[in-house]
């Protein structure tokens, strides 16, 4: 397959975002979920930079962001877009049913909120959740890419042959490692903190000539994946166990019986195909003391997001072992802060004893020899109703302090098997 996308030493003059399949995945399994079960639900999304020494509203004009996020609003899916999501058959069951494919067809983003204020963007996504969860992705995008557009600003055109230059070389090195590692095994997870759209897509289609399909998996970018006969990946993110906690704490049993009830569902919905667990939500220690036996056992694997993956790792290994199950046959995905050191200490690290898999995200999109940001924009409000992330680190924990407070309570005493769950 040969490697076509020119990269253009000056910003082409064209939206960030230019089709609403320039996303992530897992937005629309878990968007037919929200659809199917949560079709009322008003979830409130906040932008959060979490690299705090760069002063965002200082170099994004906020005329160009408006101009971005006004683009996106203007976006409607394509038929051709809808006709490749409707063929979606990768787990052997057809994965989108036509009625959530019409409301695609229906779909228009819903209206922001913008704020200067000092340094900091505020920026939220309320809404219907169905509607709201699209803009996770395309916000992120936008506000990355303007960023680096500024920055490069004060480079020359050959500055910038110079940057991409450095950013092919790193990537070559890479390539390079990993043939050198057949046993890697990786999907690319860089969407969100990507360099730009065309780099993206120029590491993208290096990695799916040089590496696929031995090696390189797939994409979870739909619009890259479709571009390059590449498996689309993902199954759901945090915003699921964030919200369905939220919309359930009438009582403490309430929010505890959430979880599984939520899993259960997600089951009931996909089959075997999507059967990867997101355990560190509210504290992978909480999560393995809650999930039941069964599902444990018939699940395919987890998710590492946080925290030490070599540690997470033989948490679960002894948790598949004290129910007899042999964890070999059991899907590891790391997808936390990766680097091809790490990737390489995680894979020797469980040879043998798990099946490891790697979602590359940052390091790989966006690895130019500039400095990145840590841009997240997370589910704040579920009907009103402030929603929690604790992770496996107390001190990130996200939430009124109350409600922390009240969550690592629930979450984080005895061992509790959901009922009468609600299909």
């Amino acid at each position: 397959m040969p490697i076509y996308v020119r990269l253009r030493p000056q910003w082409p003059d064209e939206p960030i975002v230019q089709n609403l399949t320039d996303t992530d995945f897992y937005k629309f399994p878990m968007g037919q979920f929200i659809q199917h079960f949560y079709p009322d639900a008003e979830v409130d999304f906040a932008l959060k930079n979490r690299t705090i020494s760069v002063p965002l509203a200082r170099i994004i004009p906020e005329a160009r962001l408006r101009e971005e996020l006004d683009h996106v609003m203007k976006l409607r899916f394509t038929n051709t877009e809808l006709h490749y999501l409707r063929g979606t058959f990768e787990y052997q069951n057809r994965m989108f049913g036509e009625p959530y494919l019409e409301s695609l067809k229906n779909y228009a983003p819903p209206p922001y909120e913008l704020e200067y204020r000092e340094d900091d963007i505020i920026l939220r996504f309320p809404g219907k959740w169905r509607d709201s969860t699209y803009w996770e992705i395309y916000g992120l995008e936008i506000i990355n890419e303007l960023y680096f557009r500024e920055l490069l600003k004060q480079y020359s055109t050959f500055d910038k042959d110079v940057l991409f230059a450095e950013g092919k070389k790193r990537l070559w090195e890479k390539i390079q490692i990993l043939k050198k590692n057949p046993r890697i095994m990786f999907s690319e997870f860089g969407t969100r903190r990507r360099f730009s759209r065309d780099w993206q897509d120029y590491v993208v289609a290096a990695l799916a000539e040089e590496l696929a399909p031995s090696q390189f998996r797939g994409t979870s970018n739909i619009y890259l994946a479709q571009k390059y006969g590449l498996l689309p990946m993902g199954t759901n993110a945090h915003e699921l166990q964030m919200a369905a906690a939220g919309l359930s704490q009438e009582t403490d049993e309430a929010l505890l019986r959430s979880q599984t009830c939520m899993l259960k569902n997600w089951q009931h919905q996909y089959g075997d195909g999507l059967t990867i667990f997101l355990a560190d939500t509210f504290g992978t220690d909480s999560f393995l003391k809650l999930i039941p036996a069964d599902m444990l056992r018939d699940w395919k694997g987890f998710r590492q997001d946080s925290g030490d993956p070599i540690a997470e790792g033989e948490q679960w290994i002894k948790a598949y072992e004290a129910i007899g199950v042999d964890p070999r046959g059991k899907m590891m995905i790391a997808s936390d802060g990766l680097d091809i050191e790490t990737m390489l200490k995680i894979e020797e690290h469980f040879r043998n004893r798990l099946m490891v898999s790697f979602g590359w995200g940052t390091n790989l999109t966006n690895d130019l020899g500039l400095k990145t940001l840590s841009l997240v924009i997370k589910a704040r409000t579920a009907n009103g109703i402030p929603l929690v992330k604790l992770s496996n680190n107390p001190a990130k924990a996200m939430g009124p302090e109350d409600a922390i407070k009240r969550y690592m309570k629930v979450f984080g005493y005895g061992a509790h098997q959901a009922t009468d769950c609600k299909y």
